[in-house]
Order: structure tokens, then sequence, then C-alpha cells
């Protein structure tokens, strides 16, 4: 099995991992987006949490992605 480029940085709910999401292409980092509940739903299937979604990075910018993550996160817990 081919190894991946990328990593998670982020599970949880839909509009967190759409913040950080923001926030990292503010900084020029696009992140990959994996939500399974979605998938699920578009081939017929159900899902027992809906609106939990990924966020990965390429292992190039995880040092730069992590503080990020920590940021929002950090921010909505205030």
């Amino acid at each position: 099995m081919k190894e991946s480029n990328y990593i998670k940085i982020y599970t949880g709910s839909f509009i967190i991992a759409q913040l950080i999401t923001d926030h990292l292409e503010a900084i020029g980092i696009t992140p990959v987006i994996k939500d399974e509940t979605e998938s699920a739903r578009l081939a017929g299937f159900g899902s027992s949490i809906p609106g939990l979604q990924e966020v990965y990075v390429t292992k190039d910018e995880l040092d730069t992605a992590v503080p990020v993550v920590e940021n929002v996160t950090s921010e909505l817990q205030n």
C-alpha cells in the first residue's frame, strides 16, 4: 500500500473545520476535507455521526498548520 503524503490535523464539526480551512487558505495552505457522512449520503448509505469532518494537510505543511488549528480551537473555547 502506498504511503500518503497527507496527515490529519483535525476531526470535528463542519463549522470548526470550515473555520480552520479558511484560516489555512489565508496563509496559502489548501487542506483536504474528508466528510464521510456526505460521501455515505451520496452513495445511498447513512452515517452514525452526521457533520463530522476531517482536515488533512501535506506533511510539508504540518508545522505551519498545527498552530492554526490550535488557535482556532482555543478561540472557540474562550
